[in-house]
């Protein structure tokens, strides 16, 4: 423009070069990110930085102008750089979800040292928001889930008790006789509750009032959710008694889920309402929620005109030669693999002779593995039987990677009556180590089940430690493969735990020795 101020400023293509150099080191993260948003429980996903950005420049209209040079940028600048470690982190070791948190810090850091520290925290929580677009962590997803299914199982069953409906539940399967409902993965209530954990926390900023009313706006949405998941459960069990089992699928099942979803929110408005009549001077909800637009677009506007830093000038500089680097030597050196398939390994053990079988392909689905092993033995003697089960992973990044049996086990009727680790003696490489050991049942049914996580010659019974473990030999030895390993057996009528122990413990120490040529070590 002649004459005049140019439309944008020196700092404006900073920041747009800055924003462009970090592509290269948060790429891994925003391809995971965009996988996740297509999964229900992640879909509201994509709305997130949309709020997140109206937060933030609500937050610029309602302050006085930011200083254009504070003195107080160093934390901003550290930050930043500790995310870029972070970011590379996770690129180094293919783990998209310390990807993902590295991008979140980084933007926390680069408000921080484009505001200063001591204007810059008071645009924290927009930056905050941005954590829930983020998909969880697949051990603490699986976690979650069941415990989720646990609770909503629970919680469903009793609601149809009260109605006078007898009802029987089989881990996380609710029985009515003549139809059997599985309190699936889906049934969690997940899918819910993100969504209303980001819209309650976007409620509480907008809620005009005091602290503790926005304190209990914010807390009440998990358990709010997950009641409200169980009375679904627990209509749906209701339905299918009287009407049956169509009523727990296709579109009334859908339109069940959307009318819990929407009558979450509609409680969390009237909660405000509520807490709106414990004021001296009770407003009308309309008033006591902050939802003025105007001005948003002129104060958007002002990002042409962001003034040069040489900090900011100088994060741009450090990016660009991180993300040169990474582009140039992508990865580091991963060490091959050489392993048979488990459609090799035998079927006659010593005594122990049997076959393989595949498992339903919604349960491959979900157990995701790169090679699994589903071998049922019988012993030649006494015609007793076990199953020795394993999933292997190549790798356990990228949204890979092994999930416990605690998550399988209620989703197919099996409760877990007792577990706890147990040593296990056996001769050779292996020696003594530590398993978890668990008593099964399905009503009058046991088994008895032994399982570790075989993680590059070491035997884990704790799945966070064993996502520890992929974290620093993905460093160290280049390998993030591994399995996990399961033997099942039966306890039979007459017979004491302690046989179906030794039964289990034979199979175990004679396999083992066959099990590194497709586990290695």
């Amino acid at each position: 423009m002649r004459g005049g101020q140019s439309r944008f400023s020196g700092g404006f293509w900073g920041i747009l070069l800055l924003s462009l150099s970090s592509l290269p080191i948060f790429w891994l993260g925003f391809a995971d990110l965009l996988d996740a948003w297509s999964r229900p429980e992640y879909s509201h996903g994509p709305l997130i930085p949309i709020i997140s950005l109206y937060l933030f420049l609500r937050e610029l209209r309602e302050l006085p102008p930011a200083d254009p040079a504070p003195k107080d940028r160093a934390l901003g600048i550290g930050v930043t750089l500790a995310a870029l470690l972070v970011a590379l982190l996770g690129n180094v070791t293919r783990i998209p979800d310390i990807v993902t948190y590295g991008f979140i810090l980084w933007m926390a850091g680069l408000v921080l040292t484009y505001f200063g520290a001591r204007r810059g925290r008071l645009h924290m929580l927009p930056v905050f928001h941005l954590i829930f677009m983020l998909p969880l962590p697949q051990f603490l997803y699986w976690n979650l889930t069941t415990f989720l299914q646990s609770v909503s199982s629970e919680m469903g069953v009793w609601i149809v008790r009260a109605f006078g409906v007898p009802v029987y539940l089989e881990g996380n399967i609710i029985d009515l006789g003549v139809y059997k409902l599985q309190v699936a993965e889906a049934c969690s209530g997940l899918r819910y509750l993100f969504p209303i954990l980001s819209f309650s926390y976007l409620f509480s900023i907008l809620y005009k009032g005091p602290l503790w009313h926005k304190a209990i706006l914010l807390l009440s949405a998990a358990p709010l959710t997950v009641a409200m998941n169980s009375v679904r459960i627990g209509i749906i069990g209701l339905l299918v008694n009287s009407y049956g089992i169509e009523q727990a699928e296709g579109f009334l099942h859908f339109f069940e889920g959307w009318v819990i979803f929407l009558t979450c929110i509609a409680i969390l408005f009237a909660m405000a309402w509520l807490l709106q009549r414990t004021e001296h001077t009770p407003r009308p909800l309309l008033d006591a929620l902050d939802l003025d637009f105007d001005g948003l677009l002129p104060i958007a506007s002002r990002v042409t005109q962001i003034a040069a830093s040489r900090a900011v000038y100088g994060i741009t500089a450090v990016t660009i030669g991180l993300a040169a680097t990474w582009v140039l030597w992508p990865s580091t050196a991963t060490t091959t693999i050489h392993r048979e398939p488990f459609v090799l390994f035998p079927r006659e053990i010593g005594p122990w002779h049997g076959s393989t079988s595949t498992l339903e392909p919604e349960i491959e689905r979900v157990l995701a593995a790169d090679d699994y092993l589903n071998a049922h033995f019988v012993t030649s003697d006494t015609g007793r039987a076990a199953n020795m089960f394993v999933a292997y992973y190549a790798r356990q990044t990228e949204g890979q990677g092994i999930h416990s049996p605690e998550v399988c086990l209620p989703s197919s009727g099996w409760e877990i009556y007792e577990i706890a680790p147990y040593t296990l003696q056996t001769k050779g490489m292996y020696g003594a180590f530590s398993v978890n050991r668990a008593i099964i049942q399905n009503g009058t049914a046991q088994q008895l089940v032994y399982y570790w996580f075989e993680q590059r010659g070491k035997r884990l019974t704790n799945d966070f430690k064993a996502k520890l473990s992929v974290l620093s030999d993905s460093l160290i030895q280049g390998r993030t493969d591994g399995a996990l390993v399961r033997y099942v057996t039966p306890i039979y009528p007459q017979e004491v735990i302690a046989q179906a122990d030794a039964r289990l413990q034979d199979l175990v120490e004679r396999s083992l020795t066959r099990l590194p040529n497709f586990v290695p070590f």
